[in-house]
């Protein structure tokens, strides 16, 4: 049984470095309100969080607050969720050691609270998306960088400070490429939408034969999933190696977390189809055998996780033994 009457609301934030999200969400999943805009990423932390209240009043216009169980915001990381301070957002300028969840409760008459946004994900995916009734399960999202959150045994796993689920820090290739947070041979340095726009446009430049090669300089990920479909072969070798490298962070995800299943989400999600059989085929050939039939979905949600995510979570926040 729910602990809240069927008319409380919660709301959810999503902090991106380019869109800001906001949504009011029953606890069956049905979001009754939601807006969003862009996200004003050089304005700072005063800027950025008017934006936020501004919003949160758009999807509350004619909600009482009393009817409203609190507020929980995600941001990319590093967080202290657990004090809801923002320790360091790389794409959002003044979010060093910044007091998120102080400075928005003291503007917003009910609790707030801060979250990172691969745990929002996979909270969302758990509750409401691809996850849906298993007790263990990884969410991988791969877009600009790697993120994820884990479930295991039927409870967010939090860690340390909340930072628990840091996937994209894993190192796959020891002295290899140069991370955004600046150690060799990460995860992210290698698997992310931005490592492989990068790996497409240097590969480009060098092959006239490839349809790719007269936009090497302006080349997306998106051109080289399209180009694969068509045909292209210098597409299909980028694709199968992204495939590969995807396949390595899944495969030390399995061994450590033993999960029912692993989500995958984010923009690179968008061509699952076209990734899924090189993931599968690397886990088949890698993973210790007891893991190489554990599924591997896609992400259901897309771009409303993160808020469904920390709705979710601040009913969670507001009943912590429900």
């Amino acid at each position: 049984m729910s602990p809240f009457p069927s008319d409380r609301l919660a709301l959810g934030v999503d902090l991106g470095g380019t869109r800001l999200r906001a949504a009011a969400m029953t606890q069956t999943g049905e979001i009754v309100a939601s807006a969003e805009m862009p996200t004003a990423a050089q304005g700072g932390p005063e800027r950025i969080l008017g934006d936020i209240v501004g919003l949160v009043k758009t999807v509350t216009d004619g909600i009482s607050a009393d009817a409203i169980v609190g507020l929980c915001v995600c941001a990319p990381g590093p967080l202290d969720a657990r004090n809801g301070i923002a320790l360091h957002i790389p794409t959002l300028p003044g979010f060093d050691d910044f007091p998120v969840a102080a400075v928005l409760g003291a503007k917003l008459p009910f609790p707030v609270s801060l979250e990172n946004d691969g745990i929002a994900a996979a909270v969302a995916e758990w509750r409401y998306g691809a996850g849906r009734g298993v007790d263990n399960l990884v969410y991988m999202t791969v877009s600009t960088g790697i993120g994820g959150g884990v479930i295991a045994d039927g409870r967010v796993l939090y860690g340390r400070m909340g930072m628990a689920g840091h996937i994209g820090h894993m190192s796959i290739r020891p002295d290899g490429n140069i991370c955004p947070c600046g150690n060799a041979g990460c995860f992210e340095a290698y698997g992310s939408g931005t490592a492989f726009t990068a790996r497409g446009r240097k590969a480009a430049a060098g092959r006239r034969e490839s349809s790719l090669s007269g936009i090497a300089d302006i080349l997306h990920a998106r051109d080289i999933f399209t180009a694969a479909k068509d045909g292209d072969g210098l597409a299909r070798d980028l694709v199968a190696e992204e495939a590969e490298i995807l396949g390595q962070g899944v495969r030390s995800l399995l061994h450590l977390y033993s999960p029912d299943l692993v989500v995958i989400g984010g923009g690179l999600s968008n061509a699952f189809d076209q990734l899924e059989g090189g993931i599968r085929a690397y886990i088949s050939a890698r993973a210790l055998l007891p893991f190489r039939e554990i599924p591997i979905r896609r992400a259901e949600l897309g771009d409303l996780s993160g808020v469904v995510g920390t709705a979710a979570l601040a009913f969670a926040h507001a009943h912590p033994e429900g």
